[in-house]
């Protein structure tokens, strides 16, 4: 009778709720057949003869609600202290705290941390490589608001390691590709479009209206226009690069204690020592595994999880299976973030998104 119960209901798109009630009637119906029945007769003998073993069935049952009815209470207290009575964002949804329920669980996330993230807004520098993977993951995440710089078209050659991008979609802006692939995966995150070539002027412009840069270009020039906006507006730089098998990942925050990329890269590297990926090749997986790198690089400085890569560069060799992380030390001597140096930098912590 409880499957025949379930069965139609789900055929006939009884709400959960309702079908659990009308099974909790079945079941009160059976105990009290139990207790009400002369011993022998023929419907207890029919249902297993005694009371006890249905009375406990209820009081499981009931431990088990109980408990799920807590962890649901649970979150939705963290959330509501996280949140402030007034902001430019409501506080999670129902559906958003189903969706996240897995960030919400990690004690260096929970309710505060995924709030965090819903108020941030982020700028991903290319939509190719390095920031396919990461803006999938960032929305998947959970991040409120996510700006795309590109101003690449999709190609065919693209998708062998693009994976934002189908063949579908070829021919259209990077830019138009991405946004697509973020809507149909998560619907809570806002995206802005910026199909351009960033230069100084623009990355300033970009940069100061955002919290966080991810950096995932393949040319000198633009990261170096990006790493001075970062450091003009105190924002911190996630910037990752791929060759070949190898791949890097850092956070460049000069407000925080870490060098700035031009720290670390104070010249271009002579012609022909730094080849891109169309004249040197890329194995297809390598950009998923530091694109994702970078999200969760990303997610740790948003939310104050963990220990971000500020002042460490983590290396991956794929062709061996082979990591390392490096020291990187700031240059007092910096023309790019030098004066930060000298005037000392800001304690370490989650970055609060500017309102």
């Amino acid at each position: 009778m409880a499957a025949a119960i379930w069965g139609v209901g789900w055929v006939l798109g009884v709400p959960l709720r309702l079908r659990w009630a009308m099974l909790g009637v079945l079941w009160a119906a059976v105990v009290a057949l139990h207790l009400i029945l002369p011993e022998g007769h023929a419907l207890r003998a029919s249902t297993g003869g005694a009371a006890e073993p249905w009375l406990a069935l209820g009081v499981g049952a009931g431990l088990i609600a109980a408990y799920r009815a807590g962890l649901a209470g649970l979150r939705r207290r963290h959330v509501a202290q996280a949140a402030p009575p007034t902001g430019p964002r409501p506080p999670l949804s129902e559906a958003e705290l189903e969706r996240y329920a897995r960030h919400i669980m990690l004690r260096e996330i929970g309710g505060p941390g995924q709030v965090r993230l819903k108020r941030a807004r982020v700028l991903v520098v290319g939509a190719g490589g390095l920031g396919s993977p990461a803006l999938l993951y960032l929305a998947a995440a959970g991040v409120g608001r996510i700006g795309i710089v590109d101003h690449d078209r999709v190609d065919a050659s693209n998708l062998q390691r693009q994976i934002i991008h189908t063949d579908a979609r070829i021919g259209l802006p990077k830019t138009e590709s991405a946004a697509a692939a973020i809507a149909a995966l998560n619907p809570f995150c806002e995206v802005r479009l910026h199909p351009l070539r960033l230069d100084a002027e623009g990355a300033r412009a970009l940069v100061a209206d955002h919290d966080l840069v991810l950096d995932g270009t393949d040319n000198f020039a633009t990261r170096r226009a990006v790493n001075a906006a970062c450091v003009a507006a105190g924002r911190p730089l996630v910037s990752g690069a791929i060759a070949q098998w190898e791949g890097q990942v850092s956070v460049f925050d000069p407000a925080r204690g870490g060098p700035c990329y031009a720290c670390v890269f104070p010249e271009d590297p002579a012609q022909g020592l730094a080849p891109s990926c169309a004249e040197a090749g890329v194995m297809a997986a390598l950009p998923g595994i530091i694109g994702a790198m970078m999200a969760s690089e990303a997610v740790k400085v948003l939310t104050g999880a963990g220990t971000p890569l500020i002042g460490r560069m983590a290396i991956h060799d794929a062709l061996d299976a082979e990591s390392r992380v490096m020291r990187l030390r700031p240059r007092p001597d910096c023309p790019v973030c030098g004066g930060i140096h000298r005037q000392g930098a800001h304690p370490q912590g989650a970055i609060s998104p500017s309102r």
